[in-house]
């Protein structure tokens, strides 16, 4: 018999008042209970109860085990409880790893909703372009954009998928024209963002005849974060690749206006990673399965608008 299951023994006796009825809500004998006890006082090297045929009563010892004996035995409980309890309501904290834009213009907004439904959940966000380690880094969730994973042990959840567009502002088009077609992409100052899985110097397009247009010369300018990356679009200095998140902003004040917009790049997936699906904590499995329900959503509605201002639904401010 372990130590705990002595403790819960001796407790049991103690609260019975004797090892009949002791052994009685223990479902054992009461020899059982009797010799549990003696083993338990041999193991301490000291006698916890008085015993005569008709009476039992703690020693100076029992009664300062006893006490411990309870502390222990209900933060054990407790902490079995809330174990257990992971598959219930969720709570605690959830340290959550996003990709740098995907996080600040999805995952942030999204976390203030999840934060209503389940409030007693506490997020720790971190933003990195790097996908990290998320076991050494102790991260309980990772939401990545990738064209495609690389293998591991890590379980994954397609929630979506997003592209970029080209953008350039209303100032450096009308300086350097417009183009019409991908092959006119040589005559003009092409930006570069650079993201983990994004070939340096190429952009690739959907469905579009010549799919791979490369720089023919250096760009001015690469930068890892788009939102940087439309700051300077928006100062005139070329047309670059923009999430449509980071893009419809700046199109909606007019500072930016979309280029080539039958085209858009390669889509990259959206993915949620953790680290098991067995004994899935509630905090996790409720985050991930709210991430799969709301980030198509919000998608949806991106490509809604950014449709709407192809087909002039929406006026794009004028320019001064």
């Amino acid at each position: 018999m372990d130590t705990l299951d002595s403790m819960r023994m001796f407790v049991r006796v103690v609260e019975a008042g004797s090892f009949t009825k002791a052994a009685s809500l223990s479902s054992v004998s009461t020899p059982q209970m009797s010799r549990a006890i003696t083993d338990l006082e041999s193991r301490l090297h000291t006698r916890l109860l008085h015993r005569t045929t008709r009476h039992m009563s703690l020693t100076e010892a029992g009664e300062r085990y006893l006490q411990h004996c309870e502390q222990i035995l209900a933060q054990v409980d407790l902490a079995e409880a809330e174990a257990a309890g992971t598959g219930g309501q969720p709570s605690g904290k959830l340290r959550v790893h996003g990709t740098t834009s995907f996080g600040q213009h999805y995952l942030a907004p999204l976390i203030a909703r999840y934060n209503k439904r389940f409030p007693d959940v506490l997020i720790e966000l971190v933003l990195a372009q790097r996908v990290p380690d998320m076991v050494e880094e102790g991260f309980d969730v990772s939401v990545v954009v990738a064209r495609e994973l690389a293998d591991s042990a890590l379980v994954s959840q397609r929630i979506g998928s997003v592209y970029t567009v080209l953008c350039a502002s209303p100032q450096y088009l009308a300086k350097h024209g417009t183009p019409l077609r991908l092959a006119d992409l040589h005559k003009h100052t092409c930006l570069q963002l650079v993201l983990p899985d994004v070939p340096l110097g190429r952009w690739h397009f959907e469905g579009a005849d010549e799919p791979v247009f490369r720089h023919a010369s250096p760009t001015p300018l690469t930068v890892n974060v788009a939102e940087a990356l439309a700051e300077a679009i928006s100062e005139g200095m070329g047309i670059g690749p923009l999430p449509i998140s980071v893009a419809l902003p700046a199109m909606r004040d007019g500072s930016l206006v979309r280029v080539l917009p039958e085209h858009h790049l390669r889509a990259n997936n959206v993915y949620a990673l953790y680290a098991s699906r067995r004994y899935l904590d509630a905090k996790i499995k409720t985050f991930v399965e709210f991430l799969r329900e709301q980030v198509p959503v919000s998608l949806a509605a991106q490509d809604r608008e950014l449709a709407a201002f192809g087909q002039g639904l929406i006026h794009e401010p004028q320019s001064i």
